[in-house]
């Protein structure tokens, strides 16, 4: 047997009463703290006990704090979890016997030491009764199934349910700095993990291929919705799997094989679809590639006209993967039209930015744009593609029947929250801090003698040339991970080093945003980053910014009550 115990500030003096009974009856256990009469929130402490319970490395827990119902009903919250307050020996022997009760509870402040030691001596005596009271607990156990799909996971698959829980604290412990990641709101996973995950619904609505879609048709016809108005698009199929596949629809839809795109360099910050010779666009078409030029690593507006004059592509892709700077839309159009040729933006990363009005749209100009859901615009990991309304119709015809068959449900539902909450106040000061953010970060990485490829940043993330640390990309990853900050290696405009090494690390602030982090946060990190890449071989100094690491991140918690 083996307890884990856990306190508030006011529960402290009857916690070491406890466990000097415990360890006389030579009882194991886990203190999860807290250890001072420090105040401290009860919430907290109460989560430690109950993953102790949960994961099975405690057989039961103890609880104590001022009146004991805060614990109560905090341990509660938790699935398998039956805690019991109890003021005296009967209520905790049929806390055991009937209920079946898992964490015992106290009130400092209204049960004595010598009555608290003899209710945790009757709750370790007595032993749950099985036969009518199984049934009943049975029950309470259905109507946690039916409100948490983890709960059933955890029975079925541990293996997989320890994974979750071990990416959980990951994302709850380390500092997420990739551009292209951010934390899904948990309406969002919500809406994930819903019986909408089970519909087969080929077509559009009012148009399906399957009957039973009357409630998915909903679903998708309130994501157009709220797409468009968020965005004023004229037309918008929310059906892509991804941002990939909505590109793939643009070109199949308006190009043929061996049709000329031009489109970002993948090493000047484009993005694989836009013409890699590894990718479909680079396999099916003939590709242009633009960049930036070396003076000032900002788009050479001047080269992308003279290239669209020589070449006349049939379409022309702006946006980017790893570009810092405002994107001058208007520029481009000019450019398409005058050389006949369709206009593209791919804004997966700023999509976000765009839709608060922090970042300059591609909407009005744009015949095409496409984008994925999750980034800075914060939801589900997808795509989508808006455009004119004279390209509606071949649009919907290539996402289906022409390159996906059903479309998944549970993440278009997903996606209609997510453009919901980007209507709102909130998320429009949110866009506005994840710039203000990077530009801090950038300035306070440039003190401390970091390159930053084009002097700085006007959106979400940075690109830092490593060459003047010694250091290349793919060990700035790795160490970093190590201390717990998580970024991506990356090559740079005229990179001498290959992609699987780079000169160069790409840097992004939605996730640390989405956090609360704001600018005193962003130099802490920026102070991190500097310790580390200037002595990466010191194993001492990364666990010692490790754990500067998760106390910030502790004071900023996500998921922390599903860790």
């Amino acid at each position: 047997m083996k307890f884990a115990i856990g306190n508030d500030h006011a529960g402290l003096e009857l916690k070491k009463y406890l466990i000097n009974i415990l360890n006389e009856m030579n009882i194991s256990f886990t203190d999860c703290g807290a250890n001072s009469a420090l105040s401290v929130d009860y919430p907290d402490f109460a989560a430690k006990v109950v993953n102790e319970v949960q994961d099975k490395r405690c057989d039961f827990g103890l609880l104590i704090c001022g009146t004991g119902i805060g614990m109560s009903i905090a341990a509660n919250k938790f699935p398998g979890i039956r805690a019991a307050l109890c003021l005296n020996e009967f209520m905790a022997k049929h806390a055991r016997l009937h209920n079946n009760a898992n964490v015992l509870v106290l009130g400092a402040r209204v049960t004595d030491n010598f009555s608290a030691g003899a209710i945790l001596k009757e709750w370790i005596k007595i032993k749950f009764e099985e036969g009518r009271h199984e049934k009943r607990i049975s029950k309470i156990c259905d109507i946690e199934k039916s409100n948490s799909h983890l709960v059933t996971l955890r029975e079925k698959d541990p293996d997989i349910y320890r994974i979750i829980k071990n990416e959980i604290a990951r994302q709850e412990y380390k500092l997420e700095m990739i551009a292209s990641e951010n934390y899904a709101s948990l309406s969002d996973i919500e809406a994930l993990g819903t019986v909408l995950t089970n519909k087969y619904a080929e077509g559009y609505p009012d148009k399906r291929y399957y009957g039973g879609c009357v409630n998915v048709d909903m679903v998708e016809e309130l994501a157009r919705t709220r797409c468009k108005e968020l965005f004023g698009a004229e037309h918008v199929n929310v059906q892509p799997h991804s941002g990939s596949q909505a590109n793939m629809a643009v070109y199949f839809s308006v190009l043929k094989p061996g049709d000329t795109i031009m489109g970002m360099n993948l090493s000047h910050g484009g993005h694989l679809t836009h013409g890699s010779s590894a990718n479909f666009s680079g396999k099916f078409y003939k590709i242009i590639s633009y960049g930036v030029n070396k003076k000032d690593y900002k788009i050479d507006y001047d080269e992308v006209r003279d290239l669209a004059r020589l070449n006349r592509p049939r379409i022309i892709v702006a946006g980017a993967s790893a570009y810092p700077r405002i994107i001058d839309f208007a520029l481009f159009k000019s450019i398409a039209d005058e050389v006949g040729a369709y206009f593209m933006v791919d804004m997966a990363h700023i999509a976000g930015l765009d839709a608060a009005g922090v970042h300059r749209s591609p909407v009005s100009y744009a015949d095409f744009v496409t984008s994925t859901t999750h980034k800075t615009l914060r939801g589900p990991r997808g795509g989508m593609i808006l455009c004119k309304k004279e390209f509606a119709s071949i649009i919907d015809k290539m996402i289906f029947p022409g390159i996906q068959g059903g479309p998944l449900m549970n993440v278009i539902a997903a996606k209609a929250v997510c453009f919901k909450e980007a209507m709102t106040d909130e998320f429009k000061i949110y866009q506005k801090q994840v710039v203000i953010n990077a530009q801090v970060l950038a300035s306070k990485l440039m003190k401390y003698g970091f390159n930053i490829i084009s002097g700085g940043t006007d959106n979400h993330l940075m690109l830092v040339d490593l060459t003047c640390k010694n250091v290349s990309g793919k060990e700035a990853e790795e160490v970093l991970e190590k201390a717990g900050i998580t970024i991506n290696k990356n090559v740079i405009p005229f990179d001498a080093k290959p992609p699987t090494v780079t000169s160069g690390i790409r840097i992004g602030t939605p996730a640390v945003t989405t956090r609360g982090m704001k600018e005193k946060e962003m130099e802490q990190i920026a102070d991190f980053i500097c310790r580390i890449i200037s002595d990466p071989q010191n194993t001492s100094l990364i666990n010692e910014v490790g754990e500067e690491i998760h106390k910030l991140c502790r004071q900023f918690p996500v998921y922390s009550h599903l860790v």
